[in-house]
């Protein structure tokens, strides 16, 4: 009855997370029982039920990943309710519940309408077609799809709680921004993308394909080398912790010398809002750059496409995308004081649209550079 309350005054962001959470859910749910129908139907053999599990992994953290940037949204986006809350004596713990509770009650949701689906499709209603990924014929363990399901939920639910932190349950109170990133967190990503690129180049050498036996790829995107893999692995995580350093460093570029108020604001919003930013921009890049090389060497390989990786793809570009929508919400809601501050004093409302734009601008470029990369370093790496 609690959340029942509480969704009265859901506005639409709010909803809209909810239903998206609750969709993310349900198609991660219908990858589990789907890996759970073939497993059935398929030879007693486990391996291959072991990695249609493993091909779960990725949609299970992405929903994860969405759950936790969404939840720590909610106290900056609502602040009203959580001072409502802390009012009716909810203390920093009780919230922290009440946020991971919703969004667990949201994939949970989705998870029992997959569920429902699946025992109905089951009931000699899906056709020939289906009968292997439902798991037609054999009876099914009342205890399989229950414990499986209940990972979606449980799983989102704990990545939110450890999201939202404390001090932001707190009326009136926002954790601090970091503003500069120590010489450790700029060490380790350049480090790792200079030996990820050392790699990559030894392994495009000439010869260099007769060395070994190659790792055939799933997806249909055929195989490469040790070398190869492990040096875009190196890589793309550097570039992606690369992100909110380089987004720091871009405002600050905005900003130097004698900035005119464009530049100022432009700068100083971007330099403080890259700690925050970084991460799920981050997390969109390296999504869509390993999508796009996906597609373009589908496109090079006529035949080579799989409709599961497609499907599993776009739910979790859909989660980065979601995630970064919400973060974007938490900051704007984060800085409205300060825009209102200044168009207080006499700011032109242009002004302000444009520092966004300009931003927006700068950002985009660095996403183009740290994506272009990951791009063309995987591209390069396919063979």
């Amino acid at each position: 009855m609690f959340y029942l309350r509480l969704a009265r005054g859901y506005r639409v962001l709010d909803l809209g997370r909810w239903l998206l959470t609750a969709l993310a859910g349900a198609v991660v749910a219908a990858f589990l029982l789907r890996a759970l129908g073939r497993a059935m139907s398929g030879p007693a053999d486990g391996h291959d039920a072991l990695v249609r599990l493993l091909w779960c992994l990725p949609p299970l953290a992405s929903v994860a990943w969405f759950a936790a940037v969404a939840a720590r949204a909610v106290p900056a986006r609502r602040a009203d309710r959580i001072t409502g809350l802390t009012t009716a004596g909810a203390g920093a713990g009780r919230i922290r519940a009440l946020i991971a509770g919703e969004v667990a009650l949201a994939c949970g949701a989705g998870a029992a309408l997959t569920l429902l689906l699946f025992l109905v499709l089951r009931n000699d209603i899906a056709g020939p077609t289906l009968a292997d990924e439902l798991g037609m014929g054999v009876a099914l363990p009342a205890a399989a799809p229950v414990t499986l399901l209940a990972l979606v939920p449980l799983t989102a639910g704990l990545a939110a709680a450890g999201a939202v932190r404390p001090a932001e349950t707190l009326p009136g109170r926002a954790a601090a921004e970091p503003t500069g990133f120590g010489v450790w967190r700029l060490a380790l990503p350049i480090g790792l993308a200079v030996i990820g690129l050392a790699l990559e180049l030894i392994a495009l050498r000439p010869g260099a394909a007769a060395d070994g036996r190659p790792i055939h790829l799933p997806a249909g995107l055929g195989s490469t080398s040790t070398a190869a893999l492990g040096g875009w692995i190196a890589s793309a995580i550097g570039l992606a912790l690369l992100t909110g350093p380089l987004l720091g460093w871009a405002g600050r570029l905005l900003a130097l010398g004698r900035p005119t108020p464009l530049r100022l604001l432009a700068g100083r919003g971007l330099t403080a809002q890259a700690g925050r930013l970084g991460a799920p921009l981050a997390v969109l890049t390296l999504a869509l750059a390993v999508v796009l090389t996906t597609v373009r060497y589908w496109l090079g390989e006529p035949g080579s496409a799989d409709v599961l990786p497609a499907i599993e793809a776009g739910l979790v570009l859909g989660c980065a995308a979601g995630a970064v929508v919400a973060r974007l919400a938490e900051l704007r809601t984060a800085r409205r004081g300060v825009a209102d501050a200044l168009l207080r004093l006499g700011a032109a409302p242009r002004l302000l649209f444009g520092a966004v734009v300009l931003r927006t601008l700068m950002t985009g470029t660095v996403l183009l550079v740290t994506g272009g990369a990951t791009a063309a370093l995987a591209a390069a790496g396919l063979r």
